[in-house]
């Protein structure tokens, strides 16, 4: 479903919206997809998403009793989720039944970002043991794709930001950034691999992250120059331009739609890292972009969510904005926004 939506006349920074995050959450889970602003049942949960909201309610200083009953309810999903083994189930029907095998997959590594997120953060002491004990037993693991070790990776700096002497987090981290890898030294393609997917960013900020606290001066610089290399390719026309859900492979021509909000996330978080670790506030530049891109300056001038929902729209097309409000939009939108709010948090 797509539609034009003007952008609005004024673009002033909104605080970071949760009442679709709430519509979109029942006492089992967070939907994973929604028909305009209503949550679609059939189509159940996932913990990729779970994980993600769990992670950005951990963000918030001074949550209210709704943001910490969010909180509850995204940890206790994660928590049955996971196998005795460290792995994690990813969907769940909405008649309560797992329709899948506890695996190693992107799932398994979000779950790990959030629960380190809030372990590492969150104001509720129980809500922090528990997290703490189930990142430790998923932190055991390692996947062998880098996307997977790079969410998990995020996971384990959040626990060394509360606890610098965390080895199995240090270890997780270290081992995140390995599976990466070293960008190519070619500066017209300064990546690891031939081909862009989805959230790259996040390969360059655990990077960064692992330099940072190894104290690992080539390390730190390799992710910052994947970083830099990334910005670079976002930027078109003075605003950001994120890479399409089809990705961008190498000496081949780069698509403009359909462009994704969790491709701005992951730059958001990644140039907060960068500022926090540097000092340099030109991140935080990028930073502000990656807000204005949700509010209106972007390829089509349009605005990128629903202020009367609260909702991120699902993406922008070729033919307009998706307006339906899924959970990964929605939370693309509000991590966003808590950069801007408060942009050296992490």
């Amino acid at each position: 479903m797509t539609a034009p939506v003007e952008a609005p006349a004024r673009r002033t920074t909104p605080t970071p919206p949760f009442h679709h995050l709430i519509r979109l959450t029942d006492d089992t889970g967070l939907f994973e997809h929604a028909q305009h602003a209503i949550a679609r049942r059939e189509h159940g949960y996932c913990t990729d998403d779970v994980a993600r909201g769990l992670l950005v309610v951990s963000r918030e200083p001074d949550p209210a009793p709704a943001l910490l009953r969010l909180a509850e309810t995204y940890l206790t999903f994660l928590v049955h989720a996971q196998a005795d083994d460290g792995s994690f189930h990813n969907r769940l029907s909405f008649e309560r039944r797992w329709t899948d095998r506890p695996e190693l997959g992107d799932w398994w590594g979000r779950a790990l970002w959030g629960l380190g997120t809030a372990a590492a953060r969150h104001p509720a002491s129980w809500i922090r043991d528990s997290a703490l004990r189930a990142f430790t037993t998923g932190a055991a693991r390692r996947s062998p794709a880098p996307h997977a070790m790079a969410f998990a990776g995020l996971g384990a700096a959040e626990i060394l930001r509360a606890d610098p002497g965390n080895e199995l987090a240090a270890t997780l981290l270290a081992d995140a950034a390995s599976a990466i890898g070293w960008p190519d030294p070619d500066p017209a393609w300064s990546w690891p691999y031939p081909h862009l997917s989805y959230a790259s960013a996040a390969l360059a900020e655990v990077v960064i992250a692992a330099g940072h606290r190894r104290g690992d001066v080539a390390l730190r610089a390799a992710g910052l120059r994947m970083l830099t290399w990334l910005r670079d390719a976002h930027l078109a026309d003075g605003h950001l331009r994120p890479l399409p859900v089809t990705g961008w492979t190498r000496r081949t021509k780069r698509q403009r739609y359909d462009q994704q909000p969790i491709e701005i996330a992951a730059l958001a978080d990644a140039c907060a890292t960068a500022a926090e670790v540097t000092g340099d506030e030109q991140w935080l530049v990028t930073v502000g972009q990656c807000v204005q891109w949700f509010l209106g300056d972007n390829d089509a001038g349009v605005t990128m969510w629903d202020r009367a929902t609260g909702g991120g729209f699902d993406g922008l097309t070729a033919q307009g904005v998706n307006v339906n409000q899924g959970a990964e939009s929605t939370l693309a939108l509000i991590a966003t926004l808590q950069h801007k709010r408060t942009p050296r948090s992490r």
